[in-house]
């Protein structure tokens, strides 16, 4: 209820308790708590600078009381309890706790004990050096002043802050429903980090972190991993795990012990040892003997003594597991952008920041240009009374008055009223010859300087080269070498990452052995040669699939029975080229009288693709490749397949290709892949092609005009068929003729769609392999036999062909020559 014109009007206390509530928590974040992206101060910190240096404690002077300076700070400007200004200023003043200081303490400050610093009338300080640079400019109207609580004086709303201070000394507070926890930087790297984003507008968070490493804490210590740094970069919120930095050494007595020289950033050290000690008395760590403290003012040193029999790096990773010699420092990049709280990423901080920097900039040449273009309105008054010095001397000598004089001078020698005023207060000693000259010189020099400060307000260039050169200048003054190591970390370690990115051959027999051989075991040759042995097979085994893949792909398995597996190409063991390989059984969870029909390698990233699957009996099936992205080793349903069928082949495609199927009588078939609707995993498919009596699909391939149909046979005849003489059916016919085959040729074993630049390789059941470059082979109609490719024997054929890539090709010419 309240009064109102001695009315009572009724207010829910709902509606109250909701209003208040919003009204408080505000306040508490925007008044209180959270820091600005501009400065990265809260306000306590930001008024606690602004008082310093109104007291005029900079660092050339002596320090002054700590007492005096939260009095100003109370009494002018923060109307709220002087612990929690003493406090504020007394952790600027700690090396442990700030990066970088901006409070030069002299006298107890506290410890890393948890030492609370003496009472502020023991206590002085005054500004450190690099806190001058937080302020340098102020007067420059480089900021906005408010009102202060009482409205008697003027605070500024922001600092110029010259360097990135948000991210180098990092802002802890929590507020109400929000709490920010922005760790600290090493400075030469944050404003490496702006330069390159001042440089490169469109540069990424990739780019950022490559001179931006992750955070670097006032008391060094190890941060695991970059996991939770990239997080946090990107997104504004990540958790790091930060470990205390220790060495094993040997004593006298031949006896190991842990020395620890560097702790977990805001771990209290006392505390740590109590808790080291607790974990002995309680058993959780056997094998300590002795724990002691040996720190002094030389640094940090905990000495941890082992009993004779303990195994140092058992007890270290126990110390690491229960103790807080291992921490987890949560980092949430929460600052106030123009007056609203927003979490941040690396981007947006560093972005925000060049921005004020451009604002102190144009203000403080707006500021420049003003006094400059005032200093030469005088200069030119001065000027003029020395060219007419005896009529200005005569007029000033017969004015009965200062005002008189002025308006005479004004009226005679058009000048404006600060002018005539200037030439009342000059002084005589002006009047000589060097002096004259001196006015000279400085109106040519103001002259200079106001075109310099308007040529900066018309280029945003100019502005920003001015911002990189004032950060380069801070840091040759302040950067120092960063404190806190990032380490490796165990559990982020990625087996892809540990194995070189490179171009494999997988070959796969018919009784189902698999290996893995580099590209380059195979040298190109001439058509009509007689190959090398790929493999040592045992008896009556051959060579049926041959693959071209990257050691960081995937590989998919398909089986006969419609089921597909899938493995790291990393995973297949490597062997030498006559060796048989590895069972396929032992890699995959194959059923009886399951084998491998088709396998075909996939790229990490799952893009929205098809997989095109063909069968014997000449049925298609289109289905969406991400549906096979969570594809288990026991195998999941790709295709259902009747008793008599079987799949064949498999191909990767988009909404817009077409497609060609081939059989082993040389029939083929040429339609849009759009004749193929899309189809779940369990779906049986459509005909693709109409198979005359006895006949079978070798082979589906993505058609391309550019290209050409390459056939071989199995007696190791083939040529190429230029793909613009199939033209478009429609799916499910009998399809056009494609090759002549004879008793001499021997059906078809497959087809592939190739350029010139490629080459191929063939493989026959005896387990030879020859490669050929595409553009050797001859090219011919379709209805043709046409050339030798590989020269067989008696009773031997050619069993499956494989494309080699293009960029792979030309490394292999590069190598010949």
């Amino acid at each position: 209820m309240t009064e109102e014109n001695n009315k009572i009007v009724p207010i829910g206390i709902a509606d109250e308790m909701k209003k208040s509530y919003m009204d408080y928590a505000m306040s508490v974040i925007v008044g209180r708590a959270l820091p600005d992206v501009r400065d990265g101060l809260k306000p306590v910190h930001r008024r606690i600078l602004y008082a310093m240096i109104e007291l005029n404690t900079t660092p050339d002077k002596p320090h002054r009381k700590s007492a005096r300076i939260v009095g100003d700070v109370l009494g002018k400007y923060h109307p709220h309890g002087d612990t929690a200004v003493y406090d504020a200023m007394v952790r600027m003043a700690q090396d442990f706790s700030t990066r970088y200081l901006l409070v030069d303490g002299h006298g107890n400050f506290g410890s890393v004990d948890g030492d609370s610093a003496a009472a502020m009338r023991y206590t002085e300080a005054r500004l450190s050096k690099i806190a001058m640079e937080m302020i340098r400019d102020i007067q420059k109207n480089t900021v906005d002043f408010t009102p202060n609580f009482d409205e008697t004086l003027e605070e500024p709303s922001v600092l110029p802050s010259k360097y990135p201070n948000l991210l180098v000394n990092g802002s802890n507070g929590i507020a109400v429903g929000m709490a920010t926890s922005i760790p600290p930087h090493n400075l030469g790297e944050v404003i490496d980090g702006v330069i390159t984003l001042i440089d490169q507008p469109e540069a990424g968070i990739e780019e950022i972190m490559e001179v931006i490493k992750g955070p670097d804490f006032p008391t060094g210590a190890s941060i695991l991993g970059k996991e939770g740094i990239k997080q946090a970069y990107r997104t504004g919120r990540g958790k790091v795990r930060v470990r205390a930095k220790a060495t094993i050494e040997e004593t006298q007595k031949g006896r190991q012990q842990i020395i620890v020289t560097e702790i977990p950033y805001q771990v209290n050290k006392a505390r740590l040892i109590e808790k080291i000690a607790d974990l002995v008395r309680d058993k959780k760590i056997e094998g300590i003997s002795d724990l002691r403290d040996e720190s002094d003012r030389t640094g940090m040193r905990i000495v941890i003594e082992l009993k004779r029999d303990a195994n140092a790096n058992v007890v270290l990773n126990k110390l690491y597991k229960h103790s807080q010699m291992e921490d987890t420092f949560s980092i949430i990049n929460i600052a106030l952008v123009n007056g609203q709280p927003k979490v941040l990423n690396l981007h947006e901080i560093l972005k925000h920041y060049i921005d004020h920097q451009k604002d102190i900039i144009i203000r403080r040449t707006k500021f420049d240009l003003d006094k400059a273009e005032a200093k030469a309105h005088i200069l030119e008054g001065l000027k003029i009374a020395l060219d007419h010095l005896d009529e200005v001397i005569k007029l000033i000598r017969s004015s009965k008055t200062d005002q008189i004089a002025k308006t005479g001078l004004m009226e005679n020698f058009h000048l404006s009223e600060r002018q005539a005023q200037a030439i009342l207060d000059m002084r005589l000693r002006r009047l000589t010859g060097l002096e004259r000259e001196k006015i000279e010189e400085d109106y040519e020099e103001t002259m200079k300087l106001i075109k310099e400060l308007r040529e900066i307000l018309a280029s945003e260039a100019l502005v920003l080269n001015i911002i990189k050169e004032e950060l380069v200048e801070i840091k040759e003054k302040y950067a120092d070498h960063r404190r806190t190591e990032i380490t490796f970390d165990a559990e982020e370690i990625n087996i892809e990452d540990m194995i070189d990115e490179e171009d494999v051959v997988i070959t796969l027999t018919h009784f189902g052995y698999v290996k893995r051989l580099p590209i380059d075991t195979y040298k190109s040759q001439r058509r009509g040669g007689k190959g090398i042995a790929a493999v040592t097979t045992r008896e009556e085994d051959f060579v049926e699939k041959l693959i071209i893949t990257s050691t960081h792909d995937y590989l998919l398995f398909f089986t006969n029975k419609g089921k597909v597996y899938k493995l790291n190409v990393y995973e297949l063991p490597e062997a030498k080229r006559q060796a048989k390989g590895t069972a396929i059984v032992n890699l995959l969870q194959l059923e009886a009288n399951e084998h491998i029909a088709a396998t075909i390698p996939v790229g990490r990233e799952w893009k929205s693709q098809y997989l095109m699957m063909a069968t014997k009996n000449g049925i298609i099936k289109k289905t969406q490749l991400n549906q096979f992205e969570n594809t288990r080793r026991s195998g999941l349903i790709a295709i259902s397949i009747r008793e008599d069928d079987e799949l064949i082949g498999v191909k990767l495609t988009d909404t817009e290709e077409e497609i060609i199927m081939i059989t082993a009588k040389g029939m083929a078939i040429r339609f849009k892949e759009d004749d193929v609707r899309d189809m779940g995993r369990g779906a049986m498919g459509v005909r693709g092609i109409n198979l005359s009596e006895e006949d079978k699909l070798v082979a589906m391939e993505v058609a391309e005009d550019s290209k050409d149909v390459l056939v071989v046979s199995e007696k190791g005849f083939g040529k190429r068929t230029d793909l613009s003489q199939y033209r478009l059916q429609s799916r499910g016919g009998k399809g056009i003729k494609t090759y002549n085959t004879t008793d001499k040729s021997g059906l078809l074993v497959g087809a592939k769609v190739v350029t010139d630049e490629e080459e191929i390789l063939l493989i026959s059941n005896d387990g030879i392999v020859i490669r050929l470059n595409v553009d050797n082979i001859s090219k011919m109609g379709r209805n043709t036999k046409g050339v030798t490719l590989m020269r067989t024997d008696e009773n031997k054929s050619i069993v499956s062909i494989a494309q080699v890539p293009k960029h792979e090709v030309k490394e292999s010419e590069e190598k010949e020559e």
